[in-house]
C-alpha cells in the first residue's frame, strides 16, 4: 500500500476530510492523494499558494508567521492549518521549501518543511515536520503519482 493509499484509507476509516495547502510541491501532494481510488470520500481539495499574497489571502498566513521565513516550520504549520480552515477539513497538509537551484528566502535549495494539522490538539495543531536537502526536482518527483499499471 502506498503512502497516499494509507492516508486515504485512514481518513475514510475516521471519516476525516483532507485539505492541502501547498507551496513547494505545487499541488503534487493533492494530486498524489487524488490518484487513489475512493479518495473523493475524503479529499476536499488543495490550494497552491506559491506567492506570498496567496498564502495570506487564501490560507490566512499572517505577516508575523511569514517573518519566520517563507521556508519555515511556522509557515508549513500555517499552510496546513489554513487549508483545514479554508476547505473545512479535519486533516490539513502544508508544504513549503526551496526547490532551487538558488536559495529561497535564506533557505538552501532542497530544504523543505511539511506539516500535518490534525483535530484534537489542546494547543493548536499537531505537526509532523521534516527538512531535506536535495536538488530542485527531488521534492517534486517524489510527490508525483505513480503511473497506472499497463492494462491486460
Amino acid at each position: 500500500m502506498s503512502d497516499a493509499e494509507t492516508v486515504i484509507a485512514e481518513a475514510i476509516e475516521r471519516e476525516w476530510a483532507i485539505a492541502c495547502g501547498e507551496s513547494l510541491t505545487g499541488g503534487l501532494v493533492c494530486a498524489q492523494l487524488a490518484s487513489v481510488p475512493g479518495c473523493s470520500a475524503v479529499l476536499r481539495g488543495g490550494i497552491v499558494a506559491y506567492q506570498v499574497e496567496v498564502k495570506e489571502r487564501a490560507l490566512g498566513v499572517t505577516p508575523d508567521v511569514l517573518a519566520h521565513g517563507l521556508v519555515s516550520e511556522q509557515v508549513a504549520t500555517a499552510l496546513a492549518s489554513g487549508a483545514r480552515a479554508a476547505l473545512g477539513a479535519e486533516i490539513g497538509i502544508g508544504t513549503t521549501g526551496a526547490a532551487g537551484p538558488d536559495p529561497h528566502d535564506g533557505a538552501a535549495p532542497g530544504s523543505a518543511w511539511i506539516a500535518v494539522s490534525l483535530p484534537g490538539a489542546s494547543r493548536g495543531p499537531r505537526n509532523c515536520r521534516s527538512t531535506v536537502t536535495a536538488g530542485r526536482s527531488a521534492p517534486r518527483w517524489r510527490q508525483r503519482p505513480s503511473p497506472s499499471p499497463p492494462g491486460p
